[in-house]
């Protein structure tokens, strides 16, 4: 399992603490807090502040942790560190007093492989690699042997050939698998390899939040097997563009919400959102398991994962919203186990109901809905016109009467059906795209 956030080196530790400081600037000066929020709508402020005191408790800790290991007390980082092994070696390194450069110096290695290798936490490294470190830093590696238990990324129940060949045979059509050999039990090798490669590097989280419900879903291979895939795209897309994440860079979320009235704004949001250090994947979903979208991080870097199940305006902009708010509001507080949601149960816990009234104001605010004619409206025009005034996709307000009133037969040519997965997908996938009733 991935560990808490940890402080490797001195210009961490400077940016840190910079950080540290201008959230208390912005939590105690409500003029410093407008320019962090310039743009969004009054009904998302409150959480954004809850947000931001999360996010600067969290730095205090690591803070703290780093600067008593420097000090010879290394229980508070060993404990940030878990059982991630590439962590506890770097907290090793920082117990010692050492540098990177130092390090890297009694390795005979170049400071900037070193950096390479605690940026990663020591994925790449080779076993004899790892050895040599641990060595150097005076770590003595040990292996338990215990009673073979089962598998941890095989799912909880014996899968049945129909259900083994229905992800087969999405990994197929879905690039998932090596071209050299596309036989059947060779892809399904494949597809338990990367699910257990993934579940060891990243764990399986305690929970996972599908259905709008918290359930333990640890061992569902279909959602592993998705969220293995979803990572693989986002890790090529890191290690090319090398994001970097601002959790105080807010205010251009009021942009991101106006390219929904552009033709083409679901492609220039996934730009936008690049340009913000989240990364988009676009990854359909196996068929039956019914996930609209996903929230979660890889190290620091947010990541946000779409099925695009239902092909329609609307649904894209709230989904993504809706992950967006998880990513805004729980980035220290949810995001590290992750977010796995469906937008047709309606039982609902705490983050969520946050990530849903973060979306709908941002999208529409309250204050705007409540006393806007749209709301009540049997026709296009006051619809058009709100949307006119707000500066967004008239789909989004015509998928919202369709949900409040839950009748989803108004307005079922106003919701920019067919539109989005052609633009992000570059095809058409056959599946039901209208809500269940």
């Amino acid at each position: 399992m991935a560990s808490a956030f940890l402080i490797t080196n001195e210009r961490q530790e400077r940016e840190v603490s910079a950080l540290i400081e201008q959230i208390g600037e912005a939590l105690s000066s409500d003029q410093v807090l407008k320019q962090i929020v310039a743009g969004l709508p009054p009904e998302v402020l409150d959480g954004v502040r809850r947000s931001l005191i999360a996010e600067r408790d969290e730095l205090i800790e690591s803070l703290e942790a780093y600067r008593a290991a420097q000090g010879g007390e290394v229980a508070r980082l060993k404990a940030r560190a878990g059982n991630d092994l590439g962590a506890l070696l770097v907290a090793a390194r920082v117990a010692k007093g050492w540098k990177q450069k130092e390090l890297a110096r009694r390795l005979f290695l170049p400071e900037q492989q070193i950096q390479r290798y605690e940026a990663e936490r020591y994925r790449s490294i080779s076993l004899s690699g790892l050895q040599r470190v641990a060595r150097t830093l005076g770590i003595r590696l040990t292996a338990h042997i215990d009673q073979p238990v089962p598998d941890p990324w095989l799912p909880s129940y014996e899968m049945s050939s129909s259900e083994l060949q229905k992800v087969l045979k999405h990994a197929r059509e879905n690039g998932w698998l090596d071209k050299a050999d596309q036989s059947d039990d060779s892809g399904i090798s494949q597809l338990r390899r990367t699910v257990a490669e993934h579940v060891g590097e990243y764990g399986t989280p305690s929970l996972l939040r599908t259905g709008l419900n918290v359930h333990d879903l640890t061992q569902d291979w279909f959602l592993l097997a998705w969220k293995a895939q979803v990572t693989r795209n986002a890790l090529r897309q890191i290690q090319r563009k090398k994001p970097k994440y601002r959790p105080l860079n807010m205010s251009w979320l009021s942009e991101l919400v106006k390219l929904s009235a552009l033709d083409d704004g679901p492609a220039r949001a996934k730009d936008m959102l690049a340009e913000q250090g989240i990364i988009l994947v676009i990854e359909p979903q196996i068929s039956g398991m019914r996930v609209d979208g996903a929230a979660f991080l890889i190290d620091e870097h947010p990541v946000i994962g779409l099925t695009l199940r239902l092909d329609t305006v609307d649904n894209f902009w709230f989904t993504l919203m809706h992950e967006m708010g998880h990513v805004i509001l729980h980035y220290r507080t949810g995001l590290a186990s992750g977010f796995f949601d469906d937008f047709e149960h309606l039982e609902i816990d705490e983050m969520e109901e946050e990530a849903n009234r973060f979306a709908q104001n941002m999208l529409i605010p309250d204050a705007v809905w409540s006393k806007s004619p749209a709301r009540i409206a049997k026709t296009a025009e006051p619809v058009e016109r709100l949307a006119k005034q707000l500066g967004i996709a008239p789909a989004i307000i015509f998928g919202r009467l369709r949900m409040e009133r839950q009748n989803y037969k108004i307005f079922s040519d106003k919701i920019g059906r067919g539109r989005v997965r052609k633009q992000l997908l570059g095809k058409a996938i056959e599946v039901n795209d209208e809500p269940v009733i």
